[in-house]
């Protein structure tokens, strides 16, 4: 098929195929071998709005883009209009050349704060927010959301009316209400309404697990792009085999399993130089979890191997494991 070019303000993008912004996934490292992976539009983990906040750890690693090609994608959130337009002033001032706004995350924790997919219910407050941050800088401002609160109060059409006529220069919209979170299927014909009734370029995100997901996706609801979330974490190649088979109509084979330890090798290594050893010890373990998953789908020694991993506590023995338990048995 013949993919469409997202362009989001004077942004063109090497392809319509986006990673999802992810809370404790979607770091430095992981959009790096996203984007050598085929990824072409990565935006980065959500940050509060309350600027006190960004002097943290989690905070300084987050705002790291140190090496990345443009465009930078920050996400904020929060729910006050002039702290996320000051939020939105101080990560511009920081390198950031788009600000999306979270209006999609259905976490209790995000919710409670009256943020997220909270501001669905209050139409009012999200026209104000957006006015606030797109009038505060001079760069393209881009909106997530999720089609409503629940399924009597889908308003995902009324949101990205307000968005367009607030500036907003392109909308992600995840295929589920609130009170689904993940449980469920994406509704594509929500996205597809939304399409048919507005000019700016709109992104479909929810359930997009394989290339010919991908296919169906863009058929359907004629979007401008579509976002890839949970089914990149440790498969990042999804991207690579999305845009082959969009582009040609084949089907790559899947990565073998020596090139799927080698990469899982290789974003351990980056992990522990981004964090520092003990951190990214830490961090690691999630991500191998998940690699080990594709090398092992159902297998047992998936969930052994797990287990053993989260007995060591040393960066080094980390990588020494990976090489000696996994690396050898795969051969």
């Amino acid at each position: 098929m013949k993919l469409p070019t997202l362009k989001i303000g004077s942004y063109t993008m090497p392809n319509p195929i986006a990673l999802a912004p992810m809370s404790g996934v979607t770091d430095r490292p992981f959009r790096q071998l996203c984007r050598k992976l085929g990824a072409g539009y990565l935006v980065s983990e959500m940050l509060a709005c309350d600027l006190s906040l960004l002097k943290s750890a989690k905070s300084r690693f987050r705002l790291n883009h140190d090496g990345e090609p443009g465009p930078i994608v920050t996400q904020i959130a929060g729910s006050d209009p002039e702290k996320l337009a000051i939020a939105a002033q101080f990560n511009v001032q920081n390198g950031s050349q788009i600000i999306d706004i979270n209006m999609g995350c259905p976490a209790k924790k995000v919710y409670k704060k009256s943020c997220g997919s909270a501001l669905l219910a209050h139409p009012a407050l999200v026209k104000d927010i957006l006015l606030a941050t797109v009038s505060a800088v001079n760069c393209p401002v881009t909106l997530k959301i999720r089609l409503g609160i629940d399924d009597k109060t889908i308003n995902a059409l009324e949101i990205a009316q307000i968005a367009q006529e607030c500036g907003v220069a392109a909308l992600f919209i995840h295929g589920r209400t609130r009170i689904q979170k993940y449980q469920g299927f994406a509704d594509y014909k929500q996205i597809t309404l939304v399409k048919q009734n507005i000019d700016i370029p709109v992104i479909a995100n929810g359930d997009i697990d394989s290339p010919q997901k991908a296919q169906q996706v863009f058929e359907e609801t004629g979007c401008d792009g579509i976002m890839i979330g949970r089914a990149a974490q440790g498969n990042p190649w999804i991207f690579r085999e999305v845009l082959h088979y969009l582009r040609t109509g084949e089907l790559l084979p899947r990565p073998s399993t020596d090139e799927i330890i080698q990469t899982m090798y290789n974003h351990v290594e980056n992990l522990h130089q981004f964090y520092g050893e003990y951190k990214g010890m830490m961090i690691a373990r999630s991500h191998i979890g998940w690699f080990l998953k594709s090398v092992y789908a159902k297998d047992a020694n998936q969930k052994t191997i797990t287990r053993e991993l989260y007995t060591i506590s040393n960066a080094e023995e980390q990588l020494l494991f990976i090489t000696k338990n996994i690396m050898r048995k795969a051969a």
